[in-house]
């Protein structure tokens, strides 16, 4: 798992699989990735130009009568969403304007919360099923607020949290904060980790990547 920028992770299967979260195509890699998801929250997370060599781009908006609904596969990688409401820029509410995007493989479930703005239901928690690393943003007034963003991630119960779009040093630090009483804290100065099943750590822990910018 890379962390780009923003709201972008680049994630590499063992299968050799690549994909990019939230992409807009200011975060991206030469070769392009496989598959990209994106949101339609503003232009730094999609785009309606992506780059014509992705194999597979998933807008996580509702773009007809039904919601979206995705289950793709591709070699040793699954992709499933759940689509959640946004706020409107004027004033009111986007329905399904965001999605949720699910990646399992090798033993490991992922979800990546993109633009989310309220805490879940039970059902929406009940079809997430069990997760194990959640990228959650975190800058408090954009998003989810920074509390509501805690509590979000205790309803999940990962075992890793990666914080995203959190804008400054300062921002992700008041982050960092309202999780240390419960949840150890590792600072990262590379954007890159390796994470496998048997190194999930015992205690959850929040593992924050350069990047966030």
């Amino acid at each position: 798992l890379s962390f780009l920028g923003h709201a972008s992770f680049l994630i590499e299967t063992p299968g050799k699989v690549r994909v990019i979260t939230d992409y807009s195509g200011a975060y991206t890699t030469d070769p392009p990735p496989d598959i990209v998801t994106m949101n339609h929250a503003h232009p730094s997370h999609y785009t309606l130009q992506p780059d014509p060599r992705i194999g597979t781009v998933l807008h996580g908006w509702q773009e007809g009568p039904q919601p979206p609904a995705y289950d793709v596969v591709l070699r040793d990688l699954r992709i499933t969403n759940l689509a959640t409401n946004i706020r409107e820029w004027g004033g009111g509410t986007e329905l399904n304007g965001n999605s949720i995007f699910i990646f399992e493989t090798a033993g490991l479930c992922i979800a990546h919360l993109g633009h989310l703005q309220h805490l879940l239901e039970p059902a929406d928690l009940d079809a997430l099923g069990h997760i194990d690393i959640v990228m959650i943003a975190v800058d408090g007034g954009y998003t989810i607020g920074q509390a509501d963003a805690r509590r979000g991630v205790e309803q999940i119960r990962p075992r890793i949290v990666l914080p995203m779009h959190y804008f400054s040093a300062e921002n992700l630090a008041r982050f960092l904060d309202t999780m240390r009483d419960g949840y150890a804290i590792d600072v990262r100065h590379d954007p890159t980790i390796e994470v496998s099943r048997v190194m999930l750590p015992d205690r959850p822990t929040l593992i924050a990547l350069p990047g966030g910018l």
